[in-house]
C-alpha cells in the first residue's frame, strides 16, 4: 500500500497550500481557503504559516505550472 503524500494542488489561487491540504483530507478547497482567510485575519500568525508550507510542501508530480 502507498503512502499517502500531501503536495501543493495544481488547483492554485496563491501558491496551492490551501488546494493542497483539502486534497489530502478529501473537502472542498473553498472551505479551507476561507478557515484559513478567517484564521490569518483574526490571529495574523497565519501568513506565516502559509510562507512556511508554501516552502516545504512539494509539488505534485503531475504539476507543469502555469498555461
Amino acid at each position: 500500500m502507498g503512502k499517502k503524500r500531501m503536495y501543493k494542488s495544481n488547483d492554485r489561487k496563491v501558491c496551492g497550500v490551501c488546494g493542497g491540504l483539502a486534497e489530502y483530507f478529501g473537502i472542498d478547497p473553498t472551505i479551507v481557503r476561507l478557515v484559513y482567510a478567517i484564521l490569518a485575519i483574526t490571529y495574523g500568525s497565519g501568513l506565516l504559516l502559509y510562507i512556511i508550507a508554501a516552502i516545504i510542501m512539494e509539488d505534485r508530480p503531475d504539476y507543469t505550472g502555469r498555461a
